[in-house]
Order: C-alpha cells, then sequence, then structure tokens
C-alpha cells in the first residue's frame, strides 16, 4: 500500500507537527503527544481533556479549541495514550475549577485514564470522568466490555465544552456529557478495511462485493456481513438499528442531531447521497431532524464506509450545539 508517510515509526509525531504548523492557536507537544488549547487556563473554566489512539482523526486533536476541548492526547495508531500524556495534559488545563475526562469505551482507555484521574487527584486536580458507549452494533467487542464509543463523541465532546466555555461547574459541565452520552446511538458500515500504516496491508479481509455491518472505529467485526447493498438500503439498516435502541429515551416524537460520518476514504459525494437516504428514512418515521453533520469527523485511517449517530435533543443541546466553537475541525459562530 502506498502512503503519505516518512516511516511508520514517525508517523503520529510528523502529523503533531504539521498539526503545529497548520495551527498557531494550539499549543502541539510533540515529545510529550499533547494538544493544548493557548489560553486554556484563562477564565476559570472547566478544562476537557480527551484523547484515543491516533488514525481517527481529527478526532480528538482535531476538537481542540474554544467552544470544545482544552487538550487531547493523541496515542501511537489505534493505542491508547499513557497515563503520563493524560496527566500532563490535565495539569495543563486545570484552572482550580476541575478537569473531565471524556473517555470513549475501549479497555485501554478506560485504564489509562482512570489510573492518570487518581495520579491528578493525587496531585489536587479534581477530575469526574465520562464514558462514551453509543455503539448500538454489538455488546462487546475484541477491545471492550460493552458498547464502543464512537461518533456520538463528537456531540459530547461539542455541548460539553460549549457548557464549559459558558462557565458551568465541573459537575454541571459531566452531567450534561453523560446526558448526551444516553441520548446517542451510532451504527458503523464498512465497504473496505483500513491500512495501518506498521502492517501496510489491509486490517482483515472484505472481499469485492461485500461490506460489513457493525464496525468498530478500529475495524472490529460488525454485526454480520453481506453482499453490497444500496445507499438507500444500507441507511434503513443502521437508521433502524439506531431509532430501534433510541426508543426508550425521551421524548420519543423529539428532534435528533444527525451526524453522517466518513471512516476516512469515503468521498463527500457519497457522504452527502448516503445523508440524503438517512433523512429520508428518518422523514418516513417522523423523527424530526434538528441539525445535521456530514464528513470525516470520526475516522479509521483510510477505511471505507460511514456511520450514523443521532442524538435526541432537548432545547438545551441545541442551545449548546449551536454555540461558537473554533477548533480544527469545527468552526461557527465566531
Amino acid at each position: 500500500m502506498k502512503m503519505l508517510i516518512n516511516s511508520p515509526q514517525t508517523v503520529v509525531a510528523d502529523a503533531l507537527r504539521g498539526l503545529a504548523a497548520a495551527h498557531p492557536d494550539l499549543e502541539v507537544d510533540v515529545e510529550a503527544r499533547v494538544v493544548v488549547r493557548k489560553g486554556a487556563r484563562e477564565g476559570g473554566r472547566v478544562g476537557l481533556v480527551s484523547g484515543g489512539g491516533s488514525g481517527h482523526e481529527p478526532l480528538h486533536a482535531g476538537f481542540v479549541g474554544p467552544g470544545m476541548l482544552s487538550a487531547a492526547c493523541p496515542g501511537e495508531v489505534f493505542t491508547s495514550p499513557v497515563p503520563d500524556q493524560v496527566l500532563r495534559a490535565a495539569k495543563a488545563v486545570d484552572s482550580g475549577q476541575g478537569v473531565l475526562f471524556i473517555v470513549k469505551n475501549y479497555t485501554g482507555d478506560v485504564l489509562n485514564f482512570d489510573m492518570a484521574a487518581e495520579l491528578a487527584e493525587e496531585d489536587g486536580v479534581r477530575v469526574q470522568r465520562v464514558l462514551v458507549n453509543d455503539d448500538v452494533a454489538v455488546t462487546d467487542s475484541l477491545y471492550t466490555a460493552g458498547r464502543r464509543g464512537t461518533g456520538a463523541t463528537l456531540f459530547v465532546e461539542k455541548i460539553a465544552g460549549a457548557a464549559a466555555e459558558e462557565g458551568a461547574p465541573l459537575e454541571q459541565v459531566a452531567a450534561v456529557a453523560e446526558r448526551v452520552n444516553r441520548a446517542s446511538r451510532s451504527f458503523g458500515v464498512a465497504l473496505s478495511a483500513c491500512t495501518t500504516p506498521a502492517k501496510g496491508s489491509p486490517t482483515f479481509d472484505l472481499p469485492d462485493g461485500e461490506l460489513e455491518l457493525g464496525i468498530g472505529i478500529h475495524g472490529e467485526p460488525g454485526r454480520e456481513r453481506r453482499p453490497m447493498m444500496t445507499a438507500q438500503e444500507i441507511a434503513e439498516f443502521a437508521v433502524g438499528a439506531v431509532l430501534d435502541d433510541l426508543a426508550s429515551v425521551a421524548p420519543a416524537d423529539g428532534p435528533v442531531l444527525a451526524l453522517v460520518n466518513g471512516m476516512g476514504a469515503t468521498p463527500l459525494l457519497e457522504l452527502y447521497g448516503f445523508h440524503a437516504a438517512v433523512a429520508q428514512v428518518l422523514a418516513d418515521r417522523g423523527v424530526p431532524v434538528a441539525r445535521s453533520l456530514v464528513g470525516n469527523y470520526v475516522t479509521s485511517l483510510d477505511m471505507a464506509g460511514c456511520s450514523v449517530t443521532l442524538c435526541r435533543a432537548d432545547e438545551e443541546f441545541l442551545r449548546l450545539w449551536d454555540a461558537p466553537v473554533q477548533t480544527p475541525a469545527l468552526r461557527w459562530g465566531r
């Protein structure tokens, strides 16, 4: 496989150097692998820290900035950041109001963020944690106990980030983040496997003419494999799975935030066409869409495919979603 890299060993460091060059409003410590919003301690805000393995860009470093994350910790490709990284980030953003860790439900992330929280508390940094576990495809996977954390991470980081920007206390920021997670569900589909720089070949075998329903963002096995389907058929399957699981989330007749997310190699031409199918399925089911977002946000290297994330949105969620944000990957209202 051809890749636009220098070597597998330097791919993360090179990407961080590029991020720093492109976004001087961020403080990028390439050696320590921490990305911090400039002035993160100013204004007495709650700090928001997230992170995970590289390869999911723009998650998480692309969401650092006003109105969203205070800091992000990129690990090696598909590998959790270590506790020292997370601790360094927490100390860099703590203004005395506490820090919220936003953690996707993968075993390595959970263990390392929990250890970092213990170390931070010992150093006088008050920490709370929200666990994102929105994937409805499978109950357990190769990397998790329980549901995986996927597209809802973006909703949690944006809405909680807006609450922190408004000056909400730690307990309130954590509570709204928890509510967003509980109100969100996701389902992903792969048309091809991804290729890690270290391996240089696809991570799993997906024959021509077939797709994998219910994959995770590391290419984990999904719910089932089927012959290739049309965008409309995929939308009906994915949205149906999400809505079935959202049925218990009130209000059942309320509007949703809708994210159609590319997995890295699917062009916007296809993603917008798929979004049209998703919007039609939601309209047919009587589900109003309050806001939509289409693009590559929570990716899996060069995987072709997409995911659908829906969040039951009340007035508070919508107000915080619409609040100004200025990050490399999300910018509006400023």
